[in-house]
């Protein structure tokens, strides 16, 4: 297992769909944001558009993902430009221009709802390579110079399944649980597939030790609004689940999570100096060895992929270290167990034999991989016994609803 800096990290992308992030953080200087590095007109090589600053934790994982890469190769700060407060509207498409106005070779945005305007910069700009993190219209557009990039953190998520249920199983043994039955509860934002992807494998992997187990699901409708997530997570404890997850940025859960004395599994982030007693395990993406290829790619005059998924053998998939003092003994090397399974594809988190939709076995589906304005199944992805998650398109296409996941609203 690797460590991290003590951050939580959410993506804001809207997967599987035909519109922008609702993402309702507040935004400052939305017409083009501020630039990091320090370089003079034409000496930059690569740039990075993010949709807020460092006070945001998601955006702040990108910046230091993207000055790690850039400066392992080689490029100081006079050569990487940063842009951020950056709105998901014309604001973007101004920082595309200006960042190639600077000079880079190279320019990457962090939300979703970027894609449509550096689409446009693509077109405006052929000699200059453009990616969309979280992005899902490389694959159609047909640009040399448009690519897409996300990674299957739907396996971390699985890999925090099982340590959820580890410590349910230890204390459905130690005649603790809050409700008569194993259960756990899930903040999500939306109900987008990013996030249905998220919340059915981190389940899958606590099945794959409680069989039994059943989650509550309640979404709040905002990426980070801190009062909602404690809001919602209290739901949840009140209805008794022993066990929180989320797909949100604040520290809401967690929060309520440690005044509850419930266990909490945190998202893209450690909040063991928080919540000590509560937190078990958290998983993020690592998004320095993307960066690392494709701008490597870009100096040595090399193509890139046009649409890219990280994986655990890229080092894109990140664990933090397992909080022992509330995890359930054995946890660590359970983790490293089912990694090298996952590794391996001894294991595969949407494994067929470990789930229904509605009392049956999925033995077919037709997902929306190449997006359309119906939002219509394209592409078999069920095959050799399992959902084939982001294998023909980076960006998360699972949106089934399988057995054992209440969600208590869906109204996002």
């Amino acid at each position: 297992m690797k460590s991290f800096q003590d951050v939580i990290v959410t993506r804001r992308s809207f997967m599987g769909m035909g519109v922008g992030s609702a993402a309702a953080l507040a935004l400052a200087g939305c017409g083009g944001g501020s630039s990091e590095g320090g370089t003079t007109a034409g000496g930059a090589f690569a740039g990075l558009i993010c949709h807020i600053d460092e006070n945001s934790t998601y955006d702040l994982c990108f910046i230091n993902d993207f000055k790690a890469a850039c400066e392992g190769l080689g490029l100081s700060e006079g050569e990487y430009l940063i842009k951020t407060n950056v709105a998901e509207s014309d604001a973007a498409l101004d920082a595309a221009s200006e960042l190639v106005d600077a000079g880079c070779k190279i320019v990457f945005a962090d939300s979703y709802g970027h894609q449509d305007y550096l689409i446009e910069a693509a077109k405006e700009f052929p000699e200059v390579h453009f990616v969309s993190c979280t992005g899902d219209k490389a694959l159609t557009e047909g640009l040399d110079n448009f690519h897409n990039a996300f990674a299957e953190i739907f396996n971390g998520r699985f890999l925090a399944g099982v340590a959820a249920g580890l410590k349910l199983q230890e204390l459905k043994d130690a005649g603790k649980l809050k409700s008569d039955t194993p259960k756990m509860g899930y903040v999500g934002a939306f109900t987008y597939a990013e996030v249905v992807s998220g919340y059915t494998s981190f389940f899958l992997g606590a099945k794959s030790i409680v069989e039994d187990v059943t989650m509550d699901v309640t979404f709040t409708g905002s990426w980070g609004d801190e009062a909602l997530e404690k809001e919602a997570a209290t739901k949840l404890i009140n209805n008794g689940a022993s066990v929180i997850s989320q797909h949100a940025d604040t520290m809401g859960a967690p929060t309520a999570c440690e005044n509850a004395g419930v266990f909490d599994v945190s998202y893209n982030g450690s909040t063991v100096d928080a919540c000590p007693k509560t937190f078990i395990v958290s998983t993020r993406i690592d998004w320095e060895p993307y960066f690392t290829y494709a701008i490597g790619a870009v100096q040595n005059d090399e193509a890139f992929d046009t649409d890219w998924t990280g994986t655990l053998a890229t080092g894109s998939i990140v664990m933090t270290e397992v909080n022992e003092q509330a995890a359930a003994e054995g946890t660590v090397e359970k983790l490293q167990e089912v990694e090298a399974q996952l590794a391996d594809g001894s294991v595969h988190v949407f494994d067929t034999s470990t789930f229904t939709v509605k009392g049956k076995k999925l033995k077919s589906y037709q997902a929306n991989v190449e997006p359309d304005e119906g939002f219509e199944g394209d592409t078999e992805v069920v095959s050799d016994g399992y959902f084939h998650e982001s294998e023909y398109r980076s960006a998360p296409y699972f949106d089934l609803q399988i057995d054992g996941i209440n969600l208590l609203d869906t109204k996002f």
